[in-house]
């Protein structure tokens, strides 16, 4: 039998035990340089109450398997502030179990509690699992294509 997570903000304490979760997502994504400190300093910035976003972590029993990281977004096609769900990792073990799709609709909630009707988020082309979870939410897929430009 599954056990559900439990999901909530994670506070200024908890942010040290998603910092491997966030190195082992950006090693899913093949990030280079994979700094803990960076990522404390950028990751605490959504820490509640953030008037940047908020991250959330999935809890079972006690152990930390995933987290979504919100941004609160703009859109001006819609004149109108979204949510960005810019990140969704869940433990390699505990996939399809659920973990992703409690945090998709606590990222929907929070998106309902700021009074905003958009929730929005990206994946890689070739991440099929996701894409099958996301798809079962009824989300509509985007006919846009994304450019990056480092400067």
């Amino acid at each position: 039998m599954q056990v559900p997570a439990r999901i909530e903000p994670l506070t200024p304490a908890q942010l040290e035990q998603a910092l491997p979760l966030i190195a082992a997502y950006q090693r899913f994504y093949e990030v280079e340089q994979i700094d803990a400190e960076r990522n404390r300093r950028y990751f605490s910035r959504f820490l509640a109450p953030s008037d940047e976003g908020r991250l959330l972590g999935a809890w079972i029993e006690d152990d930390l398997v995933g987290f979504a990281c919100l941004y609160w977004h703009r859109s001006s096609l819609a004149a109108a502030d979204t949510v960005l769900m810019n990140d969704l990792y869940v433990e390699e073990g505990r996939r399809g179990g659920g973990v992703g799709r409690a945090l998709i609709e606590a990222s929907a909630d929070v998106t309902r509690e700021r009074g905003i009707a958009i929730l929005e988020w990206a994946t890689a082309p070739d991440n099929e699992p996701a894409q099958r979870l996301y798809d079962s939410f009824g989300a509509s897929r985007s006919e846009w294509v994304e450019y990056e430009l480092r400067v």
